[in-house]
């Protein structure tokens, strides 16, 4: 299950690279403003994927219960959810585009590029939280597989249409956006067909259910806190990189580019933990569940060892892949010790996050990640003020992921979040 759900988890930073790639041969500003329209849709979507988490957990408690028909009702509450999330969304962004990039610091040149692109792109937003509510309906459902090709078709798509927008039909950075909104949506409708037909065979309805749609809701909202304290997190370090200097951030992006890569591997094992604890707990069965969890945190050691090593071993080859900058590599270098070291600390935060994610235990994982932001937020900050420089503050960001193992190591231990039916 881990590995096609490691395949979809990089369809979305692989959309980005291929408009990159096209809109960089346009010109400077072009790619200045794809630069920051992309980023604050990458935030819009990414602070909504509990729509994804929650889904898969609640889901895969049902199938476990051997009820499929009220899986997939569950999972159109959170499909309902995810399109009326995306309009008002769009209805705010659209709007508020320029102003929104102003306030990011585009310079004059690059601002209407930005502008435009994020005003087109948004028309995406709602298919994308549907794919992510989708994703969560069908890894409930032990599917792993359709979401990988479902990924790897709207890659292509949108790789060649963009090259068709941009270029053939001469429409600049515009077309990049419309080319993307039209791969969006496409992903969108091959998902909705899927889960349709699903529906329709296990007499589940299709219509909105008010009161299914809220507690989808209020099944996601803990899990919009810790999004959002992770995001957090990842902020204040990147203030923090730009305070030590122009080669200390340009490190730091190398190496947190890095770092996010090496989680999209082990939140695959996460994902996969989502649905097998759910659907466990489902059965009723709290032995498994407890196996289950045991087995994933050896994958999740192991798979940290592996990746550890490989970027030991990589180093050398990897900086002068990003920068030919002595000054950049000499601060990359021990940083990226630490961060081959800490993996297996990481394969462990993964693995367990998506137990309790998969247990439906938000609540805690929410007061979790804002005790983490509590202790990291104060320690960070006062890296420039005691030295150390990027090493340092990457040393924080392990502290980070040990006090979030702690955490999630103390819960599972406990096991409070052993709680066995359909619901929880």
């Amino acid at each position: 299950m881990a590995v096609p759900a490691f395949g979809s988890l990089v369809a979305e930073p692989l959309f980005l690279m291929a408009d990159t790639a096209i809109v960089g041969h346009l010109g400077t500003a072009q790619l200045a403003g794809l630069g920051v329209a992309s980023a604050l849709l990458m935030t819009a979507v990414s602070v909504f994927v509990f729509l994804a988490y929650a889904t898969t957990a609640a889901v895969a408690r049902r199938v476990g219960a051997g009820d499929l028909q009220a899986a997939i009702r569950q999972g159109m509450d959170g499909i309902w959810l995810a399109l009326l999330l995306g309009a008002a969304v769009v209805a705010i962004v659209i709007p508020t585009a320029s102003g929104v990039v102003d306030l990011f610091g585009a310079s004059d040149a690059a601002a209407p590029y930005a502008t435009t692109y994020l005003r087109i792109s948004a028309l995406g937003i709602p298919a994308m939280l549907v794919v992510l509510a989708a994703t969560g309906v069908l890894r409930g459902l032990q599917d792993t597989k359709t979401p990988l090709y479902v990924a790897i078709a709207g890659f292509v798509a949108n790789g060649a249409l963009n090259a068709g927008l941009v270029y053939g039909a001469d429409l600049g950075i515009a077309g990049s956006a419309w080319g993307t909104v039209i791969a969006q949506w496409g992903m969108a409708v091959v998902y909705l067909v899927v889960v349709v037909r699903g529906a329709r065979k296990h007499g589940a309805s299709l219509r909105p259910d008010a009161a299914g749609i809220r507690a989808s809701a209020q099944a996601g909202a803990p899990l919009l806190v810790r999004t959002l304290s992770l995001r957090a997190i990842l902020m204040i370090a990147t203030a923090v990189a730009a305070r030590l200097g122009d080669a200390d951030i340009a490190a730091h992006q190398i190496i947190l580019s890095l770092w996010s890569l090496l989680a999209f591997a082990l939140d695959a094992i996460a994902i996969a933990g989502q649905a097998i604890i759910g659907r466990y707990l489902g059965a009723g069965d709290a032995q498994g569940a407890r196996e289950a969890c045991r087995r994933m945190v050896e994958w999740g050691i192991a798979v940290g060892v592996v990746l550890g090593i490989l970027v030991v071993i990589a180093r050398p080859a990897f900086l002068p892949l990003f920068t030919s900058d002595s000054a950049v590599k000499d601060a990359a270098l021990p940083a990226l010790l630490i961060v081959a070291l800490s993996q297996p600390i990481s394969g462990i935060v993964f693995v367990l996050d998506g137990v309790l994610m998969g247990a439906g235990d938000g609540p805690y994982l929410a007061w979790a990640m804002l005790l983490t932001l509590a202790v990291f937020a104060p320690v960070a900050l006062l890296v420039p003020v005691l030295g150390g420089g990027l090493t340092a503050l990457w040393a924080t960001m392990t502290l980070m992921m040990t006090v979030r193992m702690a955490t999630l190591w103390l819960r599972t231990r406990s096991g409070r979040w052993i709680v066995t039916g359909a619901t929880r």
